[in-house]
């Protein structure tokens, strides 16, 4: 009876889950980076890690993954699925509203970096086929790796993250052309390199349209049909399907595996099924990206960076301080604040995954190979290897300079504010005290807001909104900055801070200070609203009643009443949370007025 096979890189596998799960939360009580806990593990479980004293200790074998390029090309799935999870979040729509940043800077980013590594290469003898190739590739920096640390710590919505982002989906829309003119470099024919890039360009573009039209047409009736046999299983498999699918029909079409996968997210970021599929997905792009981490880690020769440690080491800086000038330039001709521009530039320094595509291209062609290949390799691995505390420093660089910026700022409209008077004082500026400036601005109102959190000093208002109202640095729970601000000739104030004891203290002193200045205050709850009328306030509603209000008045709406009728109930409602709470006319009274 024979014996059954082994599944494919079943070892492979075990040695990447063990490693993942003793390496990784080991270094995450470090706190470090779990991208960086990958690179280290798959660089400890490697051919040049422990797979280095193999021939002393043979017993360590089991223990190593030899076949890099068979673990790289699974790995490549976790940037399959990396690229699906962007298109799912970004849409045709929001692709075209960031079209300024992604076709103008993303464009410029990619053609001057790899302008200059070329230039730089050919100063250094390399023939023009590969030191194009070479800039091409490090032009590109690491989507993989960037996006997981923006969304580790939350800031993909910042303006440095959504500048990182802006750039990174044009690095990956661009690894298609870029591939085309690998094989045109290849083989340039009689026509020459434009015009062959031009005629591969307009094949890739043909089939994009053919796959996005078809795919329009076919996913969302498909989908459809598997949610109706309400099976969760089935439904997991139909998106993987689509997925995997449409990724391999864009390989089948010359096109790279990770731009189908994000034509297949922007196809269905349009359904109706986007936030389940979405939940659906998280795991298998997860592990999938962690095992793409390790092959990057696992690829790192350091036996080459011993030999040659300063010019290694020498090359890896000049190449980000190279992107970084570029970027943050760039990043400025587009109007970014300068510490956005800085911290994008730092974020998107190194090299990225599509590097090893790139070369890998080039190697099967023959444009490159030898040294000058495990040079390229070398730069790019340890590169992505230094992204976690680079970017980290990058992100604690910029809150400095807009916390000076800002302060600066703060100084001179302070200064501005010494003979203004009418305006509104808004304590705090997050969601709720940006609403009220929204709201004052639109009313005609001039407003000045205090915040301590540099985040939250640049908002993206409407027009009308910074054109009419200032924000500057300051503890807004401090009565002297306010006093900075012009209270005392304010017409109101409204305290907007997320702070219940932050929000009763100011109360308790502004009244204090300025009795005759209305206080609009915003309350944890009823028993807090009903201590900030006694303290003063002229009004102070539970921050959940008006959210409640809202929502019952949809629900009512959808139900068949009337405006009238909404209206009507939500008086009566607003005038018993007032009379729990402590009304105006009762808060009155307590303080004698």
């Amino acid at each position: 009876m024979e014996a059954h096979s082994p599944l494919p890189y079943l070892r492979e596998g075990l040695i990447f889950l063990g490693a993942a799960g003793l390496a990784v939360p080991l270094l995450s009580r470090l706190k470090i980076s779990p991208v960086l806990g990958y690179l280290l593990a798959g660089s400890i479980v490697g051919p040049f890690g422990l797979g280095l004293l193999t021939a002393d200790h043979p017993w360590l074998a089991r223990f190593v993954v030899a076949d890099i390029d068979g673990v790289r090309h699974l790995a490549e799935i976790g940037v399959v699925f990396l690229m699906f999870m962007i298109g799912l979040e970004l849409s045709i729509e929001r692709l075209w509203a960031w079209r300024s940043q992604v076709f103008g800077l993303g464009s410029l980013q990619i053609l001057v970096c790899g302008a200059l590594v070329t230039w730089i290469g050919l100063s250094l003898g390399l023939p023009s086929d590969t030191a194009l190739v070479v800039g091409m590739a490090l032009s590109l920096s690491s989507t993989a790796i960037v996006l997981q640390l923006l969304m580790d710590g939350r800031r993909q919505t910042t303006p440095a993250g959504r500048t990182g982002f802006a750039i990174l989906l044009m690095q990956d829309l661009a690894v298609v052309p870029i591939l085309f003119m690998v094989g045109v470099l290849a083989e340039p024919g009689d026509s020459g390199l434009a015009s062959g890039l031009a005629a591969a360009l307009g094949k890739a573009a043909l089939a994009i349209i053919l796959i996005y039209v078809v795919g329009r047409v076919v996913l969302r009736p498909a989908l459809r049909q598997v949610a109706a046999a309400r099976n969760a299983e089935m439904f997991t498999a139909a998106v993987l399907l689509a997925v995997v699918g449409v990724a391999a029909l864009t390989a089948g079409f010359g096109l790279s595996m990770a731009l189908g996968a994000l034509l297949a997210g922007l196809l269905l970021a349009e359904t109706e099924y986007r936030h389940q599929i979405e939940v659906d997905i998280q795991p298998f792009k997860g592990l999938l990206l962690g095992l793409f981490f390790m092959s990057v880690g696992m690829g790192i020769d350091w036996r080459f960076v011993v030999a040659d440690p300063l010019r290694i080491m020498a090359a890896v800086i000049a190449l980000w301080l190279l992107k970084a000038t570029v970027i943050t330039g760039l990043a400025l001709l587009f109007r970014q604040r300068f510490a956005v521009a800085l911290e994008s530039g730092l974020m998107l320094g190194q090299s990225g995954e599509f590097a090893f595509v790139i070369l890998a291209a080039a190697v099967s062609l023959g444009l490159i190979g030898g040294a000058v290949e495990q040079y390229v390799l070398m730069l790019a691995s340890i590169s992505m290897l230094l992204t976690p505390p680079v970017v980290e420093a990058g992100q604690r660089l910029g809150r400095f300079l807009q916390r000076r910026a800002t302060a600066q700022a703060s100084a001179t409209a302070q200064d501005e504010l010494a003979d203004s008077s009418g305006h509104v004082v808004i304590a705090g500026f997050g969601r709720v005290g940006q609403t009220v400036a929204q709201v004052a601005a639109a009313a005609g109102l001039d407003f000045v807001a205090v915040d301590s959190d540099v985040g939250k000093l640049a908002p993206r208002l409407p027009e009308n909104a910074e054109t009419r109202g200032r924000v500057f640095f300051g503890d807004a729970s401090r009565a002297d900055i306010l006093a900075r601000a012009g209270i005392a000739r304010a017409s109101a104030v409204a305290v907007t801070m997320n702070d219940p004891a932050a929000v009763t203290r100011i109360v308790r002193e502004i009244h204090h200070r300025w009795p005759g200045i209305p206080i609009h205050a915003r309350a944890r709850d009823e028993e807090h609203a009903a201590l900030l009328r006694e303290l003063g306030a002229s009004y102070s509603t539970p921050e959940a009643v008006e959210a409640s209000l809202q929502l019952a008045a949809r629900m009512l709406e959808d139900s068949g009443f009337t405006g009238e009728t909404i209206s009507r109930f939500l008086a009566e409602q607003r005038t018993m949370a007032e009379a729990r709470a402590g009304g105006p006319v009762e808060a009155a009274h307590q303080r004698g007025e």
